[in-house]
């Protein structure tokens, strides 16, 4: 029998130290980094993203970063086919393959199916696209009479994707989860080996208080500026994504700029209160590690 290759996995909340010690396992243990973090895809979404530096970039080969234009939408099916072809890449060429980013859905994408093969038609993504949020919700409502389930209904890239399946297919969230089950993941030739690192949740908070200050003192204003007219506001994933939204409705006048830190540092928060749900209901058995004491030793051990 052949063994599987390996693939390792780090991942954590929002803001816990993954950038730095991704960094110095992959240095110590001749890997390169596959990011699959949402917001890391996108060109010139750089300081609102905590995206790695140009010198940090430079430590160790990182692969689906700037990828894309701040106006193009990024989707799973899109990403699975590229992280697949890198992964094999990186695995050909003798080096080991370290994942990692806090977005769950992609990291998912590692450890169960997320793409279902429906093909949803220009004209059902146009018209769904100019839906509002709440006027899609309602018809998912209408097309779900047993419900929503556990779908995020203020993410508004998760309720047009899970509309447009519906629309697409003619089947509930409920038909199309139970056809879901049955499909492979598209990385079940692979072995993983996955770590959570965690923080103290008042040093977190602390800890986002002080990045949400120095995203502002870089110019995230001025970021946000450049990238409207680039498309950003045309973009859900993008324009909705917490830093973003908030300076957007802040030049829009609908938010003071003197809450500006406040309602980031807030929204940062909840999400991170939903990433530890997430990472504790829907990935199978793992290993966590206090990021405060870490070191690269302590992540895989068995190795």
């Amino acid at each position: 029998m052949l063994t599987r290759q390996t693939i390792h996995l780090l991942t954590g909340c929002t803001a816990v130290g993954k950038t730095e010690l991704a960094l110095r396992w992959s240095e110590e243990n001749n890997a390169e980094i596959v990011s699959c973090d949402s917001l890391l895809f996108y060109r010139g979404m750089n300081i609102g993203t905590a995206k790695p530096t140009k010198e940090e970039l430079a430590r160790v080969p990182h692969h689906l970063i700037d990828i894309c234009e701040p106006s193009e939408r990024m989707d799973i099916a899109r990403y699975v086919t590229m992280a697949r072809e890198t992964v094999h890449d990186i695995l050909s060429r003798g080096r080991r393959v370290l994942v990692t980013g806090g977005s769950g859905f992609y990291l998912k994408a590692f450890l169960a199916p997320v793409v279902d093969g429906i093909n949803v038609s220009e004209e059902i993504r146009k018209r769904v696209e100019e839906m509002s949020l709440p006027e899609a919700v309602t018809i998912l409502k209408e097309l779900n009479p047993d419900g929503l389930g556990t779908l995020d209904r203020d993410n508004p890239r998760r309720v047009t994707r899970a509309l447009e399946r519906c629309l697409a297919s003619g089947k509930t969230l409920l038909q199309l989860r139970a056809d879901f089950a049955t499909q492979p993941s598209a990385f079940a030739d692979y072995e993983f080996k996955l770590v959570e690192l965690v923080r103290d949740p008042e040093i977190l908070a602390q800890r986002i208080s002080h990045r949400v200050d120095a995203m502002l003192t870089a110019g995230l204003v001025t970021e946000v500026e450049q990238l409207l007219p680039m498309g950003l506001a045309a973009n859900p994933s993008g324009a909705y994504s917490i830093g973003y939204r908030e300076v957007i409705a802040m030049l829009a006048g609908e938010l003071p700029s003197e809450r500006l830190a406040e309602k980031i540092a807030q929204n940062t928060r909840a999400l991170v209160k939903k990433q530890r749900t997430w990472f504790r209901t829907q990935i199978p058995e793992h290993r966590t590690v206090d990021a405060a004491s870490a070191t690269p030793a302590d992540f895989f051990p068995e190795d």
